[in-house]
């Protein structure tokens, strides 16, 4: 059951308090294809402790996307990127380059403010070619992945468990093992939502679901 416009959940308060030290915005494809690994990022980042922020989480279609974007990003201490859409899609071959604009912004946070202001992951898969149209991340050696929702939540996992905000965690295994349940009841509130679940309602199920794991 979703929460009544008076006790709908909102950014800010209690349990979604966006703490800088403890928010990672998720630069990732959100087509159906894309939505098992995008809820894997979302619900292992809850699950080590941290806030995942997004391009959803406003519903504030009056203003751009790109400010919406660069005010998450500058607003959190971590990021994620995640660049399998990267290459060439449907009859006119195009790629999606949302993703490599939105980590440029993250880098450029992190220069402009310092080491310790900004940190980021870049997640590709096998055999991506980033290397031959952004070789300068070939410099950082960007974790690969499978594509399958084991190796993603393991790689993030494995980088958010190391990061200096982290909390103690569980292993990789115990998340994935809750991960279904999670889907299964984000799906459950897709549906009154026609998809458009609120992204606060969606934090506050993946932390409900996350307070259920044991060691």
């Amino acid at each position: 059951m979703t929460p009544s416009s008076a006790k709908r959940p909102r950014f800010g308060d209690g349990e979604l308090a966006l703490l800088p030290a403890k928010s990672v915005f998720i630069n990732c494809p959100f087509d159906r294809e894309y939505a098992p690994l995008f809820d894997a990022i979302v619900f292992a980042t809850v699950c080590c402790g941290f806030m995942p922020r997004s391009a959803l989480e406003s519903g504030d279609v009056a203003e751009p996307r790109l400010y919406r974007i660069t005010r998450a990003i500058f607003d959190s201490r971590y990021s994620i990127h995640e660049l399998s859409r990267c290459s060439g899609e449907g009859d006119e071959n195009l790629a999606r380059f949302n993703m490599p604009l939105e980590l440029g912004m993250a880098m450029a946070k992190r220069f402009i403010g310092g080491t310790e202001d900004h940190d980021w992951l870049v997640l590709v898969p096998e055999g991506h070619a980033y290397g031959k149209f952004i070789s300068d991340l070939a410099a950082f050696d960007p974790p690969r992945h499978d594509g399958s929702v084991e190796k993603v939540t393991s790689a993030v996992m494995a980088w958010l468990a190391t990061r200096k905000d982290a909390v103690p965690t569980v292993p990789p295994k115990l998340v994935l093992s809750k991960l279904p349940e999670f889907r299964e009841k984000k799906a459950s509130l897709d549906e009154p939502w026609g998809g458009y679940t609120p992204w606060a309602d969606v934090i506050v199920l993946a932390n409900e679901t996350a307070k259920t794991l044991q060691m």
